[in-house]
């Protein structure tokens, strides 16, 4: 009953998004923050719930798993928002573009969270499995974050796009929220089908991340679906409030590869507890403390060093 009545609330908000979003509009600051307030109430109601209803571990669990993947989700943003300018994606389908994102990055979670509770169910090992892939995703994002963002790759070289470029032909401009067009008698994608590809690829390295990483707080596969749903829910909304912010935050991504590395760690002993039940094991609010501090300490530092570069610069500029 809760499984379903958790879909159904959530292709209802899916179908309010895609009404809100069917006539082709820029996103006024208003508009983006009432939207992300309602998104980031919501979650936190669903926790109050969640601890009178079942029990307060399982509140906390839903909380820090929450964190986590919003974190993550932020970073999701930045790269949406390198292909959204690598595309030129007008402002005013921009919003509709994001809501394709989210819904794919939704089915491709659904798809992973039911592959890694088999995996549970199958034996603990899947808990080594599990912190291997999240050590190796620390380590790629910590390598790409000391290379810094301007070395990230030209959206139109992602192989998807040139592979639809390639077999279809590409109208020169886009249509509106239209995917798919006649033209001289003939049928053809526009530029946001190929920008809606790039999304979804994109969608999938970063399920290959999530979803461990959010199985390293709980075991539940209900609240693994319930964490990746509330944090991807509002990212339409946030992407307009953070979309001056993101490029200050510099040093997201050594703080996100802190945080997988981290979770890597408590999988890691997880496992080695089920083995050696002498080995002793990371308990969630002590997860929780860990996460919120290392995010706190990346955004502080972020901004103030961003803050100093614009000083400095303003100054060259002067001088």
């Amino acid at each position: 009953m809760l499984w379903t009545i958790s879909i159904g609330v959530l292709l209802a908000l899916l179908v309010a998004d895609f009404v809100i979003t069917r006539k082709p509009h820029e996103v006024s600051m208003k508009e983006a923050v009432g939207w992300s307030v309602f998104y980031l109430a919501l979650p936190f109601v669903f926790a109050l719930f969640v601890w009178f209803a079942y029990s307060g571990g399982q509140a906390t669990e839903f909380v820090t798993g929450f964190v986590v993947e919003k974190s993550l989700s932020v970073d999701n943003l930045f790269v949406f928002m390198l292909i959204l300018t690598g595309f030129a994606v007008p402002a005013a389908v921009q919003q509709r573009v994001l809501l394709y994102g989210i819904v794919g990055a939704l089915v491709l979670r659904g798809i992973f969270i039911a592959l890694g509770a088999a995996m549970l169910k199958a034996g603990t090992w899947a808990f080594l499995v599990f912190g291997l892939i999240l050590f190796v995703s620390a380590v790629k994002i910590l390598l790409e974050a000391l290379k810094g963002h301007q070395d990230e790759k030209d959206p139109s070289e992602m192989r998807s796009v040139k592979l639809m470029r390639r077999i279809t032909h590409v109208t020169d401009d886009y249509r509106g929220t239209k995917m798919v067009v006649r033209e001289a008698g003939k049928r053809a994608l526009t530029p946001l089908a190929i920008v809606v590809v790039a999304v979804f690829a994109t969608d999938i390295v970063f399920a290959v991340d999530s979803v461990p990483a959010v199985y390293g707080i709980t075991e539940d596969p209900y609240l693994v679906f319930a964490t990746n749903a509330f944090a991807l829910l509002g990212l339409r909304a946030l992407y307009f409030v953070l979309q001056a912010v993101l490029a200050k935050l510099i040093y997201l991504n050594h703080g996100l590869a802190l945080i997988l590395a981290f979770i890597g760690v408590k999988l890691v002993l997880h496992w080695a507890h089920t083995v050696w039940p002498g080995v002793p094991t990371v308990p969630t609010p002590i997860s929780l403390l860990a996460i919120v501090g290392i995010l706190a300490v990346v955004t502080v530092l972020s901004l103030r060093v961003s803050k100093r570069n614009e000083n400095r610069e303003a100054a060259d500029a002067k001088a």
